[in-house]
């Protein structure tokens, strides 16, 4: 092999393996961010903490959506919790389209050293959600914060946390179809 092949070959031999790289960079910071909470992204979690602290968090809760026909709300705009405790908030969509929508909520926790201790045991977020024509759906969260919040030197002094809801369509769902005029 001549030189100027070899030197070709390396050329698109790193051009494949840039665009790869391009097209994995999303689902592995999604990854990276749900395993260590960086960026305030939430962790889920699959057994509730052993153990609740007597020191309270004020929970905010912040509802969004973008390029939906959607009205998203909390029904209370914020819970006081104390760490360790599994709390329960509900959430409301209702889909003012003639026809179903699907779409999928992103969501973070402000400030964002805090993403790393609250917990979802469970949660919409974690799938497609499909609203029927005029629907309105109640959507539950369970949570906690991690009783390691407390102890935490970038955490421990914290009184309010905010969980943060966008609701997107899911554009690689295909949509149903409208409602025949």
């Amino acid at each position: 092999m001549s030189k100027n092949a070899a030197v070709v070959l390396a050329c698109g031999v790193t051009f494949v393996a840039m665009v790869g790289a391009a097209y994995a960079s999303v689902p592995l910071y999604r990854a990276f961010c749900q395993v260590t909470g960086y960026g305030g992204t939430v962790r889920k979690a699959e057994v509730k903490p052993g153990t609740v602290l007597d020191q309270t968090l004020l929970v905010r809760f912040d509802t969004n959506v973008r390029g939906l026909p959607w009205d998203f709300t909390a029904e209370q705009t914020d819970q006081t919790v104390r760490i360790g405790e599994t709390k329960v908030a509900v959430f409301k969509v209702t889909n003012h389209a003639d026809h179903p929508v699907t779409a999928r909520a992103v969501f973070n926790v402000a400030p964002d050293q805090a993403g790393v201790y609250f917990r979802k045991l469970s949660c919409f977020c974690f799938s497609d959600q499909t609203v029927a024509a005029g629907a309105t759906v109640e959507m539950p969260v369970l949570y906690f914060v991690d009783p390691k919040y407390a102890s935490d030197f970038e955490t421990r002094g914290g009184k309010v946390l905010t969980l943060s809801y966008t609701f997107f369509p899911a554009t690689d769902v295909k949509q149903p179809a409208k409602a025949a005029d």
